[in-house]
Parts: structure tokens; sequence; C-alpha cells
């Protein structure tokens, strides 16, 4: 009974679902979590730009000393002081650059929800992909047995005359080139499971039926990737305007304290002050700087009109994979019909055909005629099936969902 514990918990353990490979890649895919570290990153700056709202407090202290005194100065001086400082207006520099801040966090939190949107489509084609490939090693396999069968029984009639060598070679050959056909589909499949092993982040042994709900009407939303790139011409517009502020007024105000020591003093090097308190307000405004902030502008709000080019773009592309993945859906249920229909077929017709070439009936060619159309129809059915799945996922997509929201 511990043996066979065992021996189900590591399938137990690797045996993964759609639904459950996308979360967990969402969370632990090395390029997600590059995403939402310059995501975090982003959210501090943020803070950064609020904290800048209030008071400036500088701490400080110096030595002097001067080997050569001069007159009215003593030979050592300490000082320590303490700074407050507060920008009474500027212009509105800083909420210009904490709006620009705030848009900058947003595109980035675009950015990870679109790479977590791409990442889970990534994920499903190559999970239906592998899925169809077992299918068709299936297949393969089935045949395999059957022409192995055929093989060895058409080698005891060799053996027996009553068949021809062209009988046995041409069966060898149809066996021989079926083993090629597997093994080059095991390598797909490792190729393709080995690619999705990168994008979840760890290993995969075997994978559970996995399925989409059927479609509702779901109304096509602009895709993270274009709210993005909406954020970061909103921030180079809120860049534009902080550029703005150096043209209005600066006002300033300090008050700094400071606390002073003396060292080698007499009656010709006297000490100074013992303590001073100072308040300074200070105002300027820039006149005239040869066009250069006003040209700098420019350059922000030419970009932005740029990015609001892509947005036009990409929302006229998101539209035409909508449509296109609707059409594939309709597509790929009549592809389903069609499928089913010729599995049904070459099913009834192999097995009429197998008993008649089991009695001497009909010759070998009639017979690896209906065998490859058999594993053919097998395969296919099953592959439509998964384009039907990917198809789902792909209208998903682009209707500006989450995947995982819509898995059963």
């Amino acid at each position: 009974m511990k043996k066979l514990i065992f021996l189900v918990i590591p399938a137990f353990i690797y045996a993964q679902n759609l639904k459950s490979l996308i979360e967990y890649a969402q969370l632990n895919n090395e390029i997600v979590v590059s995403s939402s570290l310059n995501q975090e990153a982003q959210s501090k700056n943020v803070d950064s730009k609020k904290s800048a709202y209030l008071p400036v407090i500088d701490v400080g202290a110096y030595y002097q000393r001067l080997d050569d005194r001069t007159p009215i100065m003593a030979g050592d001086v300490y000082s320590g002081y303490a700074k407050i400082g507060f920008d009474i207006y500027d212009g509105g520099r800083k909420s210009s650059l904490l709006e620009q801040a705030k848009n900058e966090y947003k595109s980035s939190k675009y950015d990870t929800d679109e790479m977590k949107k791409s990442l889970a489509l990534e994920i499903t084609e190559d999970f239906y992909t592998v899925k169809s490939l077992d299918a068709s090693l299936r297949a393969k396999e089935d045949a395999s047995k059957s022409l192995k069968e055929q093989l060895s029984r058409i080698k005891k009639y060799f053996e027996a005359r009553l068949a021809t060598k062209d009988d046995v070679d041409r069966l060898q050959s149809a066996y021989d080139t079926n083993i090629y056909e597997i093994k080059s589909l095991e390598l797909q499949k490792l190729t393709t499971l080995k690619s999705l092993e990168l994008k979840v982040g760890k290993k995969i042994d075997t994978l559970d039926d996995s399925s989409f709900k059927e479609i509702m009407q779901e109304d096509l939303q602009p895709s993270d990737a274009i709210n993005s790139l909406i954020s970061k011409e909103s921030a180079l517009m809120s860049s534009a305007e902080s550029i703005d502020s150096a043209y209005y007024p600066q006002i300033k105000l300090e008050d700094s304290y400071n606390l002073y020591g003396y060292g080698r003093s007499d009656a010709m090097h006297p000490e100074g002050l013992d303590n001073q308190n100072k308040i300074l307000l200070s105002a300027n405004i820039r006149l005239f700087d040869f066009g250069t902030l006003k040209e700098a502008k420019q350059a922000m709000i030419i970009s932005a009109k740029a990015l609001n080019s892509q947005v036009l773009y990409k929302t006229k592309e998101q539209k035409m994979h909508h449509e296109v993945a609707l059409a594939r859906l309709d597509t790929s249920k009549i592809k389903i019909q069609s499928a089913k229909s010729a599995l049904i077929a070459s099913e009834s017709a192999f097995e009429t055909i197998e008993k008649k070439y089991n009695a001497g009936i009909v010759d070998y060619v009639i017979y690896l005629d209906a065998l490859t159309s058999k594993t053919r129809a097998d395969a296919l059915y099953e592959t439509s099936l998964n384009e039907l799945e990917i198809a789902y996922a792909m209208y998903y997509y682009y209707s500006g969902k989450n995947l995982a929201e819509y898995i059963k």
C-alpha cells in the first residue's frame, strides 16, 4: 500500500491543469517578476514625489583651521547647524511631476498585466499543442501495434510461401516510417513541453484536461498594452507641463540655526557669535533662455503625439485580431464536426477492410490506406478539439480579458 502511495504522489504533484499553470507562472515567471519589481519601483517614485511637498530639514557641521591666522578671526572655528526649507510656490512643478510619476506607475502596472495575459496565452498555446501532439502520438502508436501484428503475420505467410517478398517489404516500410514519425512527434512534444516549463517556471510531467467556458457576449475592452501607451502619453504631457513651471516665480523660505565654537583666539583674533538664526525668503523667475525650455516642451509634446498614433494603430489592430478570433471560433467548430464525421467513417472503413485483409480479400495497399486514414482522422479530431480551446483563449485575450477567469 505504501509503495502504491509513493507511486501516485509524484504523478499528482506534477499533473497540472491549465489554470493552475497560468496562476503559478504569473507569480513565478522571471520576466513577470521583473515587470512587477519595475512596477514597485514606480510606486516608490510616486511616494517620493509626494514627499517633495514636505519641508526639507538639513543638519551639518564644519571645522575651519587657519594656520596663518588673519586679523579679527580666530584660528579655529567650529560650527553646527540645522536648516529647514520649504517651497512656498514653484509654478506647479511638483504637482506636474507627481502626475507624471502617477501615470508612469499606471503604465508599469498595465505593462505587468499585459505581460501576464500575454504569458497566459502563450502557455495556453503550448498546453494544447502538447495535448495535440499526445493525440498524434497515441494514434501513431496504435497504428504501430497494428502494423507490427500484420508484419508478424505476413512474415509467417511468406515463410509458408503464401505471401511475396514485396508484401513483407511494403509492410516493413510502413512500420519503419511510422516509427520514424513517432520519434519526430516525441521530439516536437519534448521541445514544446520544455518551452512550457520555461514559461511556467517549474517541471511538468502530466497535463490534466482543461477547457474554457463557452463564449458569452464579451465587450471589447482596450488591451493593457493600449492602456499603457495612453498612460505614457499622459506622463509625457505632465512632464511638458512641469517644464512650464520654470517661467513662473519660484518662492522659497529657509530658516537656519547655527552654533559656533572657537579655538586659538586672543585679543587680535577674537571669537565671533555663539549662535545665529537666519531666515531667508528668496524668489526668482526666468526671463529669457533663448527658447531652451520651450523647445524641450515641444519635444515632449511631439513624443506624446507619437504615442497617440501608436494608440490609434494598436486599437485598430486589437479590433482586427478580435474579429479574426471570432471567425476562428466559428471555423474551429465546423472543423470539429468534419473531423468527427471523418473519424467515424475512417474507423468503420478500417474495421471492415482489416477483416477483409485478414481474410485475404483485399491487398496490403488498401489496408495501409485505410490504416493511414484512420490514424490521421484520430489525430485530426483530437487536434481540432484543442484548436477550439486555443481559439477561445485568443478570443478572450483579444477581448482584453484575463484567461484564467474563463477556464472551467
